[in-house]
């Protein structure tokens, strides 16, 4: 009987929460149309599966190994952790505030002064996208290595192709596809799942790598000797070699483009972004240091067959093909479910963008099913978009690493904007009062993590543009600020045609500010 008794009144607390979500929606000119199923725990699960720091350091492994070395990786990720702390507590802020599945580019219209708040917002949506899009079919082309890699592993004379991976993303997109269009309903029991999965992963792996390691290198290698195989001198190449860092960690953004489908976002929202960096800070620091105190010949892990060379040093340390196997298998099932998320994630944000008429054909890309609650026609345009990305490497590899390096930018864009927006509403007097959301700093201490924050992102955003060897040629040159120009290009394109005239964005009733509708 106690239990009966138990059920009305959590079931009448969950329906008010519900409904008061519902109203803070509509404050900012929206109908809730999709479903809340995700809970605290579930979003921790979500966003940590697509931040997941310690698998993507394992995926571009060999950026750091090569620029720098270990003393490089290791004291980088400390620095750029504790700096992303500071963009993430400025955005949770604003997810707190304004939980909608617009993310940046809404809070950018909300908190930039009015006379640029629009095309500000728009720019940042367009960059949003992109990251959000490329970074879908860069874990795609992750995931694809992972399984050549431990086919190569164990069978040698198995020489992979570039079309060997290009096919097999092509069969990663169409699994997240199906889970995201016939199990949508599914998706918070598979983020918890996964976390546990992850957690347990990270356990097993860093456990055993050290447990049979025999040739462990010495303290020195790890936090002392400068690896230097870029061509550049001492001070370029270390900035080279933080690149790894800025790639693992990204993303963090996740639980913004799914408030909509939280219960209870206002308050889930900024607690599950802020975790799952300090989540991914941590385990990506023990993860980090334990392969470089595993790692042996740097040249014969670099230049492994298998095309990984993570999953080269756990087969130097175990002896084992079945040994590294296995523990390559739990990487590449983080990284079947990241592509799930990614998509989930990738979808929720172009229909937002759709539904303020960002985009062409926006009464299509902004429609939501009755019968699962999903925005069918943004998945299917975001896995076309993940699956054209990746059928760039088909041609050219210096093309697709292209791709890798504009997901990564297009993220810190994104991320940047609303911290410009917020310093500039705030020196021009739009908006000189703190946040008001359940999760709000001090106006102090926000302004001043705000300032941290931007400076961090902007330093990275040029550090994206450098090229990673010398001499540069066209096959190793960096084409990301041509690509960034392109967008900005397409962007302002679709601007004048048409977003000018019907790009809205959201409007906050309750605090005056944002476009009217």
């Amino acid at each position: 009987m106690g239990a009966a008794t138990k059920n009305p009144l959590s079931n009448q607390h969950v329906f008010a929460s519900a409904i008061s979500e519902d109203a803070a929606l509509e404050n900012l000119g929206y109908k809730q149309e999709l479903q809340r199923t995700f809970s605290l725990l579930d979003m921790i699960g979500f966003s940590f599966s697509i931040v997941t720091c310690w698998t993507a350091l394992s995926g571009g492994f060999i950026i750091g190994v090569t620029a720098g070395g270990p003393p490089v990786m290791i004291f980088g990720w400390i620095g750029v952790c504790v700096l992303t702390l500071t963009v993430a507590f400025s955005m949770a802020e604003m997810c707190s505030l304004w939980p909608v599945a617009g993310g940046q580019y809404s809070w950018v219209v909300l908190l930039a002064p009015p006379k640029v708040s629009r095309e500000l917002s728009y720019i940042t949506g367009w960059f949003m996208l992109t990251g959000l899009l490329a970074m879908g079919a860069v874990n795609n082309s992750f995931a694809a290595n992972f399984i050549l890699g431990q086919a190569n592993l164990v069978f040698p004379s198995f020489t992979i192709e570039r079309w060997h991976t290009v096919l097999v993303t092509y069969a990663v997109a169409v699994w997240s596809l199906t889970i995201n269009v016939f199990a949508p309903h599914l998706l918070n029991r598979l983020s918890r799942t996964i976390l546990v999965w992850n957690i347990c992963s990270f356990v097993i792996i860093t456990v055993t790598l050290l447990a049979t390691n025999s040739n462990k290198q010495a303290p020195s290698f790890v936090f002392k000797d400068f690896q230097n195989s870029t061509g550049f001198g001492q001070a370029m190449t270390t900035i080279i070699g933080i690149l790894q860092s800025f790639f693992g960690m990204c993303c963090y953004d996740a639980p913004s483009h799914m408030a909509e489908e939280m219960k209870h976002p206002s308050r889930d929202a900024p607690k599950a972004m802020i975790l799952s960096v300090g989540m991914g800070a941590v385990t990506g620091f023990i993860f980090l240091l334990t392969l470089c105190f595993c790692i042996g010949d740097i040249n014969n892990t670099t230049e492994s067959n298998t095309g990984v060379p993570v999953i080269q040093i756990f087969y130097d340390s175990t002896g084992s093909k079945v040994g590294a196997c296995f523990m390559a298998s739990m990487i590449t099932v983080i990284n079947l479910v990241c592509a799930v998320s990614l998509l989930a994630e990738g979808s929720r944000s172009l229909f937002a963008f759709a539904r303020d008429n960002g985009l062409p054909f926006s009464d299509i890309l902004s429609r939501v099913t009755n019968k699962r609650y999903i925005p069918l026609n943004a998945i299917f345009t975001t896995v076309f978009v993940q699956i054209a990305f990746n059928s760039i490497y088909f041609g050219t590899v210096t093309g697709f690493n292209t791709i890798i390096s504009i997901a990564t930018t297009g993220f810190y864009i994104s991320y940047a904007l609303p911290l410009v927006s917020r310093l500039l509403g705030y020196i021009t007097k739009h908006r000189t009062t703190a946040f008001t959301g359940p999760f709000a700093l001090s106006l102090p201490l926000s302004l001043i993590l705000n300032a941290l924050g931007l400076l961090f992102l902007l330093f990275a955003f040029v550090t994206f543009n450098f090229p990673s060897m010398a001499p540069v040629n066209d096959e190793n040159m960096n084409y990301t600020s041509a690509a960034i120009g392109v967008i900005a290009l397409v962007g302002v394109g679709t601007w004048v045609t048409s977003a000018r005239k019907k790009f809205t964005g959201p409007a906050d009733t309750v605090h005056g500010v944002g476009v009217l509708k």
